[in-house]
């Protein structure tokens, strides 16, 4: 009877697959930790972040996080208009340079 129990296969043993499924477990839970860590969104990153999405196309969205605020900025097909003055010209210098000049 002793014989038996010392001859046992291991491929048989249910906690041996039980013991996988928690070390996959664990891999996927520090690919997540990984990838929330990368995201420039996230509450742990620094103070303050401007993320574009889709830049130059037509739905293209701005988030800007300052501190714990957070704001989205939308493009719209609307050409805006308002109230103001002229505050000054800007120069494209040859070099792809702006210069902007006030006006007093």
């Amino acid at each position: 009877m002793n014989r038996r129990f010392l001859e046992l296969d291991e491929d048989d043993d249910p906690v041996l697959s039980v013991v996988n499924v928690v070390d996959v477990f664990l891999v996927v839970i520090a690919v997540l930790l990984v990838v929330v860590a990368m995201n420039p969104l996230n509450p742990f990153a620094a103070e303050q972040v401007i993320v574009t999405i889709n830049p130059g196309s037509e739905d293209m969205q701005v988030i800007v996080k300052d501190g714990e605020q957070m704001t989205r900025y939308q493009t719209v097909d609307m050409i805006s208009e308002g109230q103001g003055v002229r505050a000054g010209i800007t120069y494209r210098l040859a070099d792809g340079s702006l210069i902007y000049v006030p006006e007093e």
